[in-house]
């Protein structure tokens, strides 16, 4: 294994020891003490390797390197935070790989082995989980404009903290570079599913999103004693949300195995007391599928469904839509550059969808983007068991770097 290689996973053990966890991974969610520490390492390990760093008011972290004065920025990076009781991998990796990348290209750069077109920057997205605070790709989303920065700062945690609380007042010498100084991004990630593994493809290179519908289930019931309230004549707010929990998952069974993904999580019950029948219950629920035309049939499905659940528990139950999206492609030209750098190196390789949301699909809707995958062992992911081998890792920085290599010359990312 070469040193840069070998470099590259001492430093992810270290990074990993921030927030670690006694089952191999890390629990380090956005504005966290743990996050905070590693963002201070990171800070550390920008100025050592030589990049200056700089934090725009979402939190989001750059380090930069300056090539071409005045140039606009090829942009590579992923998120530091976790998710509760996570994996070492996600998005962690994608930060630690695109700063190698960068540090690599600057140096081919330096010593006259390519003209750069443009500079260079990595950048660790504040708040991509939205774990703590909702909702996730916060930071990309401020950069983007899909997110004021007002409404960002303001946002609460469930235990009343906010963002710019959270965040605090993070000093840097540099000045972060705005979206319409960036000319490419380019995000490398675990794939948080099996198709690389079980097919054998040591890199994957992503050309479109699953569609998604994201939902915020509020079941209204009436608050009553456990013991004495008679059973007919109660309105559990918690068996409702039970039957809608159940209809979403049943939903999947409408159609062919993986065409629909569908998800219940982070439930507030109110009063939430052990001799109280609850009445309220506030709840995530999403649906996601690779056809557009299932999504829809699922979601007329839902409605419903919930109407039955509503009937069948007295209460009353509202669907609020908070997030939707169809098949979103990458950029043709940025998948063909992903292609041609996987070739380049010798890697087999596949296009693939992605199911889960990345910093990159915000920002794909406004610069020439490339994402990329590497495998993930049983496709475990959002768990302290989340894995993917060093000799996988290593691959992916150096499809990374030759993917920084092409964007930073100018090859072409655009039809």
């Amino acid at each position: 294994m070469s040193t840069s290689n070998s470099s590259f996973l001492a430093d992810f053990a270290v990074m990993s020891s921030f927030g670690a966890t006694a089952r191999g991974g890390v629990d380090r969610q956005a504005g966290t003490p743990e996050d905070h520490a590693v963002r201070a390492w990171f800070s550390t390990w920008l100025a050592e390797h030589g990049l200056t760093e700089a934090v725009d008011s979402a939190g989001n972290q750059f380090g930069l390197v300056e090539l071409v004065p005045g140039a606009p920025w090829v942009l590579l990076g992923s998120h530091l935070d976790s998710q509760p009781l996570a994996g070492r991998y996600d998005g962690a990796y994608g930060v630690l790989a695109a700063a190698h990348a960068v540090v690599r290209a600057a140096a081919a750069a330096e010593a006259g082995e390519l003209a750069p077109a443009f500079n260079l920057a990595v950048v660790n997205w504040f708040n991509e989980e939205g774990s703590r605070f909702t909702p996730s790709m916060m930071g990309s989303g401020v950069f983007t404009g899909k997110l004021s920065l007002e409404t960002a700062r303001a946002t609460a945690d469930l235990a009343g903290t906010t963002v710019a609380e959270a965040l605090g007042s993070p000093s840097a010498a540099g000045t972060a570079p705005a979206l319409d100084s960036v000319a490419r991004y380019a995000e490398i990630h675990i794939e948080q599913g099996r198709i690389l593994e079980e097919t054998g493809t040591q890199v994957g290179i992503v050309d479109k999103t699953w569609a998604a519908a994201k939902y915020q289930v509020t079941v209204d019931g009436d608050q009553s004693h456990t013991g004495s309230t008679r059973m007919v004549d109660r309105r559990d707010a918690l068996y409702g949300a039970a039957l809608v929990i159940a209809a979403a998952r049943d939903l999947t069974e409408e159609f062919e195995p993986g065409l629909l993904h569908s998800s219940v999580s982070q439930l507030q019950v109110l009063p939430n007391s052990p001799v109280t029948i609850a009445r309220q219950v506030v709840m995530n629920l999403d649906l996601r599928s690779p056809d557009e035309s299932v999504l829809a049939r699922a979601m007329d499905l839902l409605d419903k469904r919930i109407a039955e659940a509503e009937s069948r528990s007295r209460t009353g139950v509202s669907l609020a839509l908070t997030h939707q999206w169809g098949l979103n492609p990458y950029q043709p030209a940025g998948v063909r550059l992903g292609r041609a750098a996987a070739d380049a190196l010798g890697f087999t390789h596949r296009d693939i969808m992605t199911v889960a949301g990345h910093d990159s699909t915000n920002l794909k809707d406004h610069v020439p983007t490339v994402m990329l995958f590497v495998p993930s062992v049983e496709g475990i992911s959002h768990n302290e068991a989340e894995f993917t081998r060093d000799e996988d890792a290593v691959r992916g920085v150096e499809l990374l770097t030759e993917v920084a290599l092409r964007l930073v010359r100018g090859d072409s990312v655009e039809d």
